[in-house]
Protein backbone atom coordinates (compact mmCIF):
# COMPACT_ATOMS: atom_id res chain seq x y z
CA UNK A 1 0.00 0.00 0.00
CA UNK A 2 1.64 3.44 -0.83
CA UNK A 3 2.58 5.77 2.03
CA UNK A 4 0.72 8.56 2.22
CA UNK A 5 3.03 11.68 2.90
CA UNK A 6 2.03 13.80 6.08
CA UNK A 7 0.56 17.51 5.50
CA UNK A 8 1.64 20.49 7.73
CA UNK A 9 5.56 19.53 8.45
CA UNK A 10 8.65 21.71 7.98
CA UNK A 11 12.39 20.56 7.73
CA UNK A 12 14.35 22.38 9.79
CA UNK A 13 18.07 22.44 8.54
CA UNK A 14 20.72 19.83 9.28
CA UNK A 15 24.61 21.11 9.43
CA UNK A 16 25.05 16.96 8.39
CA UNK A 17 22.66 15.16 6.18
CA UNK A 18 19.03 15.61 5.48
CA UNK A 19 18.57 12.30 6.99
CA UNK A 20 19.73 13.76 10.18
CA UNK A 21 17.11 16.31 10.19
CA UNK A 22 14.29 17.93 12.43
CA UNK A 23 11.42 18.55 11.61
CA UNK A 24 8.80 20.82 13.20
CA UNK A 25 5.08 19.69 13.03
CA UNK A 26 3.08 22.52 12.13
CA UNK A 27 -0.43 20.20 12.68
CA UNK A 28 -1.65 21.37 16.29
CA UNK A 29 -0.39 24.21 18.66
CA UNK A 30 2.37 22.11 20.07
CA UNK A 31 4.71 22.53 17.36
CA UNK A 32 6.60 19.95 18.33
CA UNK A 33 10.57 19.30 17.10
CA UNK A 34 10.99 16.09 16.39
CA UNK A 35 14.39 15.07 15.75
CA UNK A 36 15.52 11.65 13.81
CA UNK A 37 13.34 8.37 15.69
CA UNK A 38 11.29 10.77 18.01
CA UNK A 39 7.52 10.98 17.96
CA UNK A 40 5.61 14.27 19.12
CA UNK A 41 3.60 14.82 22.01
CA UNK A 42 0.27 13.01 19.99
CA UNK A 43 2.72 9.44 19.84
CA UNK A 44 1.15 8.88 15.95
CA UNK A 45 3.73 11.34 14.06
CA UNK A 46 7.52 10.16 13.91
CA UNK A 47 10.73 11.48 12.10
CA UNK A 48 11.92 8.73 9.89
CA UNK A 49 15.58 9.73 8.57
CA UNK A 50 14.13 13.24 7.77
CA UNK A 51 10.54 12.17 6.46
CA UNK A 52 7.76 12.42 8.92
CA UNK A 53 5.49 9.16 8.87
CA UNK A 54 2.73 8.51 9.72
CA UNK A 55 2.76 5.00 11.74
CA UNK A 56 -0.63 4.85 12.38
CA UNK A 57 -2.77 5.73 10.22
CA UNK A 58 -5.61 4.07 9.69
CA UNK A 59 -5.28 1.74 12.44
CA UNK A 60 -8.65 1.75 14.27
CA UNK A 61 -8.95 1.55 17.90
CA UNK A 62 -12.56 1.11 17.97
CA UNK A 63 -15.09 0.95 15.97
CA UNK A 64 -19.94 0.86 16.25
CA UNK A 65 -22.78 1.82 15.27
CA UNK A 66 -23.68 5.06 18.27
CA UNK A 67 -26.47 6.75 18.70
CA UNK A 68 -25.78 9.88 17.67
CA UNK A 69 -27.26 11.48 20.93
CA UNK A 70 -24.24 9.36 22.37
CA UNK A 71 -21.72 11.71 20.92
CA UNK A 72 -23.16 13.92 22.56
CA UNK A 73 -25.52 15.73 19.20
CA UNK A 74 -28.90 16.53 19.89
CA UNK A 75 -29.86 19.10 17.34
CA UNK A 76 -28.61 16.81 14.17
CA UNK A 77 -30.59 13.72 13.10
CA UNK A 78 -31.80 13.11 16.39
CA UNK A 79 -32.76 9.25 16.52
CA UNK A 80 -30.26 8.21 14.18
CA UNK A 81 -27.31 5.73 14.63
CA UNK A 82 -23.85 7.03 12.84
CA UNK A 83 -20.70 4.39 12.43
CA UNK A 84 -18.58 5.37 14.79
CA UNK A 85 -14.45 4.78 14.28
CA UNK A 86 -12.01 5.72 17.42
CA UNK A 87 -7.77 5.72 16.81
CA UNK A 88 -5.11 5.82 19.35
CA UNK A 89 -3.06 8.75 20.67
CA UNK A 90 -3.89 12.47 21.81
CA UNK A 91 -2.08 15.48 21.92
CA UNK A 92 -3.46 16.50 25.23
CA UNK A 93 -2.80 14.55 28.56
CA UNK A 94 -6.39 14.95 30.53
CA UNK A 95 -5.51 12.88 34.00
CA UNK A 96 -9.73 12.35 33.53
CA UNK A 97 -9.73 10.84 30.50
CA UNK A 98 -12.24 8.67 29.71
CA UNK A 99 -10.25 6.20 26.89
CA UNK A 100 -7.18 6.56 28.38
CA UNK A 101 -6.56 2.51 26.92
CA UNK A 102 -6.55 4.33 23.71
CA UNK A 103 -5.70 7.68 23.97
CA UNK A 104 -2.54 7.33 26.32
CA UNK A 105 -1.45 3.78 25.16
CA UNK A 106 -0.34 2.32 21.89
CA UNK A 107 -0.61 -0.87 20.02
CA UNK A 108 2.23 -2.74 18.25
CA UNK A 109 1.78 -3.54 14.96
CA UNK A 110 -1.51 -2.97 13.93
CA UNK A 111 -3.85 -3.46 10.45
CA UNK A 112 -4.73 -0.61 8.39
CA UNK A 113 -8.16 0.39 7.34
CA UNK A 114 -8.53 2.16 3.87
CA UNK A 115 -10.94 5.31 4.04
CA UNK A 116 -12.65 3.31 1.48
CA UNK A 117 -13.10 -0.11 3.77
CA UNK A 118 -14.28 2.75 6.77
CA UNK A 119 -16.75 4.14 4.51
CA UNK A 120 -18.04 0.79 2.96
CA UNK A 121 -18.24 -0.34 6.92
CA UNK A 122 -20.62 2.64 7.48
CA UNK A 123 -23.03 2.10 4.27
CA UNK A 124 -23.56 -1.52 5.78
CA UNK A 125 -24.70 -0.52 9.27
CA UNK A 126 -26.76 2.08 7.23
CA UNK A 127 -25.72 4.86 9.15
CA UNK A 128 -26.16 8.43 8.51
CA UNK A 129 -22.35 8.83 8.58
CA UNK A 130 -19.28 8.26 10.23
CA UNK A 131 -18.32 10.07 13.56
CA UNK A 132 -14.89 10.55 14.05
CA UNK A 133 -14.21 10.24 17.84
CA UNK A 134 -13.07 8.28 21.25
CA UNK A 135 -9.42 9.68 21.09
CA UNK A 136 -8.22 12.46 19.27
CA UNK A 137 -9.04 11.82 15.67
CA UNK A 138 -7.40 15.24 14.92
CA UNK A 139 -3.88 14.19 15.48
CA UNK A 140 -4.78 11.49 12.38
CA UNK A 141 -5.32 14.62 9.91
CA UNK A 142 -4.52 13.17 6.91
CA UNK A 143 -6.45 9.78 7.31
CA UNK A 144 -9.73 12.08 9.00
CA UNK A 145 -9.36 14.62 5.44
CA UNK A 146 -9.32 11.42 3.31
CA UNK A 147 -12.11 9.24 4.74
CA UNK A 148 -14.35 12.57 5.08
CA UNK A 149 -13.77 12.97 1.47
CA UNK A 150 -14.67 9.70 0.09
CA UNK A 151 -17.51 9.33 2.99
CA UNK A 152 -19.27 12.84 1.30
CA UNK A 153 -18.39 11.43 -2.33
CA UNK A 154 -20.51 8.50 -1.33
CA UNK A 155 -23.43 10.12 0.39
CA UNK A 156 -22.58 10.32 4.04
CA UNK A 157 -22.48 12.76 6.76
CA UNK A 158 -18.90 13.47 8.28
CA UNK A 159 -19.08 14.10 11.97
CA UNK A 160 -15.76 15.10 14.42
CA UNK A 161 -15.64 14.65 17.98
CA UNK A 162 -12.84 16.45 19.11
CA UNK A 163 -10.85 18.52 21.71
CA UNK A 164 -10.12 20.98 19.08
CA UNK A 165 -6.69 21.41 19.73
CA UNK A 166 -5.60 22.26 15.80
CA UNK A 167 -3.66 24.89 14.31
CA UNK A 168 -5.89 27.55 11.84
CA UNK A 169 -4.53 26.54 8.42
CA UNK A 170 -5.76 22.65 9.03
CA UNK A 171 -8.91 24.04 10.69
CA UNK A 172 -10.26 25.69 8.01
CA UNK A 173 -8.85 22.68 4.99
CA UNK A 174 -10.99 20.21 7.29
CA UNK A 175 -14.20 22.02 8.48
CA UNK A 176 -15.73 22.48 4.90
CA UNK A 177 -16.09 18.39 5.17
CA UNK A 178 -17.81 18.55 8.08
CA UNK A 179 -21.55 18.34 8.60
CA UNK A 180 -21.35 18.37 12.59
CA UNK A 181 -19.23 18.80 14.98
CA UNK A 182 -19.14 18.12 19.18
CA UNK A 183 -16.08 19.56 20.76
CA UNK A 184 -14.57 19.82 23.96
CA UNK A 185 -14.54 23.17 26.02
CA UNK A 186 -12.76 21.76 29.19
CA UNK A 187 -12.49 24.80 31.02
CA UNK A 188 -12.26 28.73 30.60
CA UNK A 189 -8.76 28.81 32.41
CA UNK A 190 -5.64 28.58 30.72
CA UNK A 191 -4.07 27.73 33.94
CA UNK A 192 -6.16 24.47 33.69
CA UNK A 193 -5.28 23.63 30.27
CA UNK A 194 -1.45 23.84 30.91
CA UNK A 195 -1.35 22.29 34.38
CA UNK A 196 -3.58 20.09 33.89
CA UNK A 197 -3.87 19.19 30.10
CA UNK A 198 -0.25 20.15 28.49
CA UNK A 199 -2.26 22.74 26.33
CA UNK A 200 -3.28 25.64 26.40
CA UNK A 201 -6.99 27.46 25.84
CA UNK A 202 -6.77 29.99 23.25
CA UNK A 203 -6.07 27.34 20.34
CA UNK A 204 -9.57 25.51 21.09
CA UNK A 205 -11.35 28.76 21.67
CA UNK A 206 -9.83 30.00 18.04
CA UNK A 207 -11.24 26.45 16.79
CA UNK A 208 -14.44 27.07 18.31
CA UNK A 209 -14.80 30.14 16.19
CA UNK A 210 -13.86 28.76 13.23
CA UNK A 211 -16.13 25.56 13.29
CA UNK A 212 -19.01 28.13 14.59
CA UNK A 213 -19.52 29.34 10.83
CA UNK A 214 -18.55 26.44 8.86
CA UNK A 215 -20.48 23.44 10.15
CA UNK A 216 -23.54 22.70 12.59
CA UNK A 217 -21.54 22.14 16.49
CA UNK A 218 -22.52 21.56 19.92
CA UNK A 219 -19.55 21.72 22.69
CA UNK A 220 -19.49 19.70 25.80
CA UNK A 221 -18.08 20.85 28.89
CA UNK A 222 -16.89 18.16 32.12
CA UNK A 223 -18.07 19.32 34.87
CA UNK A 224 -15.31 18.07 37.84
CA UNK A 225 -16.17 19.58 41.31
CA UNK A 226 -13.44 21.95 42.21
CA UNK A 227 -11.61 22.47 38.78
CA UNK A 228 -14.01 24.31 36.47
CA UNK A 229 -17.67 24.21 38.94
CA UNK A 230 -17.56 27.83 39.40
CA UNK A 231 -20.83 30.17 38.43
CA UNK A 232 -17.73 32.42 37.39
CA UNK A 233 -16.14 30.30 35.13
CA UNK A 234 -19.59 28.90 33.63
CA UNK A 235 -20.70 32.71 32.68
CA UNK A 236 -17.85 32.92 30.83
CA UNK A 237 -18.18 29.83 28.62
CA UNK A 238 -21.92 30.81 28.17
CA UNK A 239 -20.87 34.41 27.40
CA UNK A 240 -17.89 33.31 24.85
CA UNK A 241 -20.57 30.37 23.28
CA UNK A 242 -23.41 33.23 22.72
CA UNK A 243 -21.28 35.97 21.33
CA UNK A 244 -20.57 33.36 18.53
CA UNK A 245 -24.16 32.41 18.28
CA UNK A 246 -26.68 31.80 21.39
CA UNK A 247 -28.09 28.54 19.57
CA UNK A 248 -24.99 26.21 19.76
CA UNK A 249 -26.16 23.40 22.10
CA UNK A 250 -23.96 23.08 25.28
CA UNK A 251 -23.65 19.65 27.15
CA UNK A 252 -22.91 20.15 30.61
CA UNK A 253 -21.88 16.27 31.89
CA UNK A 254 -21.19 15.06 35.01
CA UNK A 255 -17.28 13.71 35.70
CA UNK A 256 -16.71 10.32 37.47
CA UNK A 257 -13.31 9.39 38.81
CA UNK A 258 -11.19 7.67 36.03
CA UNK A 259 -7.41 7.15 35.00
CA UNK A 260 -5.52 9.73 37.07
CA UNK A 261 -8.00 11.60 38.98
CA UNK A 262 -9.75 10.09 41.99
CA UNK A 263 -11.88 13.39 42.67
CA UNK A 264 -15.38 12.66 43.92
CA UNK A 265 -17.86 12.51 40.78
CA UNK A 266 -20.32 15.07 40.13
CA UNK A 267 -24.30 15.05 39.97
CA UNK A 268 -27.10 16.69 39.04
CA UNK A 269 -27.06 18.45 41.72
CA UNK A 270 -23.64 20.23 40.85
CA UNK A 271 -24.48 20.70 37.80
CA UNK A 272 -28.12 22.33 38.31
CA UNK A 273 -27.06 25.84 38.93
CA UNK A 274 -24.34 25.78 35.94
CA UNK A 275 -27.07 24.89 33.70
CA UNK A 276 -29.45 28.18 34.99
CA UNK A 277 -26.47 29.92 34.51
CA UNK A 278 -25.55 28.53 31.31
CA UNK A 279 -29.06 29.17 29.89
CA UNK A 280 -29.63 32.99 30.80
CA UNK A 281 -27.04 33.19 27.42
CA UNK A 282 -27.76 29.97 25.83
CA UNK A 283 -31.08 28.66 24.39
CA UNK A 284 -30.27 25.21 24.72
CA UNK A 285 -28.22 23.55 27.94
CA UNK A 286 -28.09 19.88 28.72
CA UNK A 287 -27.46 17.76 31.16
CA UNK A 288 -25.36 14.81 30.75
CA UNK A 289 -24.29 11.45 32.53
CA UNK A 290 -27.04 11.78 34.15
CA UNK A 291 -30.38 9.32 34.92
CA UNK A 292 -33.68 11.03 33.59
CA UNK A 293 -34.71 13.06 31.02
CA UNK A 294 -32.71 15.63 28.67
CA UNK A 295 -35.72 17.06 25.81
CA UNK A 296 -35.46 19.90 24.27
CA UNK A 297 -38.13 22.47 24.61
CA UNK A 298 -39.05 25.74 22.28
CA UNK A 299 -37.03 28.61 23.30
CA UNK A 300 -40.04 30.87 22.81
CA UNK A 301 -43.20 28.82 23.91
CA UNK A 302 -41.72 26.15 26.00
CA UNK A 303 -43.25 23.42 23.99
CA UNK A 304 -41.96 19.58 24.24
CA UNK A 305 -39.93 19.52 21.15
CA UNK A 306 -38.22 16.45 20.96
CA UNK A 307 -38.21 13.71 24.00
CA UNK A 308 -35.02 12.21 25.13
CA UNK A 309 -34.86 9.35 27.92
CA UNK A 310 -31.34 7.38 27.51
CA UNK A 311 -30.87 6.82 24.12
CA UNK A 312 -34.72 6.55 23.42
CA UNK A 313 -35.61 9.58 21.49
CA UNK A 314 -39.02 10.85 20.28
CA UNK A 315 -40.34 13.85 18.37
CA UNK A 316 -43.20 15.77 19.43
CA UNK A 317 -43.52 19.15 18.45
CA UNK A 318 -40.58 19.45 16.03
CA UNK A 319 -42.07 19.86 12.31
CA UNK A 320 -39.67 20.38 9.87
CA UNK A 321 -37.16 22.43 12.05
CA UNK A 322 -39.73 24.47 13.56
CA UNK A 323 -42.09 24.45 16.53
CA UNK A 324 -45.35 23.49 15.66
CA UNK A 325 -47.21 25.50 18.22
CA UNK A 326 -45.36 28.79 17.94
CA UNK A 327 -43.72 28.73 14.39
CA UNK A 328 -40.09 28.94 15.82
CA UNK A 329 -37.23 27.73 13.43
CA UNK A 330 -35.41 25.27 16.07
CA UNK A 331 -31.18 25.74 15.28
CA UNK A 332 -30.12 21.92 13.80
CA UNK A 333 -29.62 19.89 11.26
CA UNK A 334 -33.10 17.46 10.96
CA UNK A 335 -33.52 15.66 7.78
Amino acid sequence: MPVTPALYVRQEAAESSPEDSSLRCLLCPHSCLLQNGKSGICGVRKNEHGDMSLPFYGHISAAAADPVEKKPLYHFFPGRNIFSAGFYGCNLRCPFCQNYHISQQFPGEGQETPPEELVEAALRENSIGIAYTYSEPLIHFEYLLHSAQEARRRGLKNVLVSNGYLNEAPATRLLPLLDAANIDLKSFSNDFYHNELGGSLEPVLRFLELAATRTHLEVTTLIIPGKNDSPIEMERIATFLADLNPDIPLHLSCYRPMYRYTIRGSTYQNLAPLLDTARRKLRYVYPGNVPGETNTLCPSCGELLIRRQGYRVSLHALKNGSCAKCGLHIAGVWE
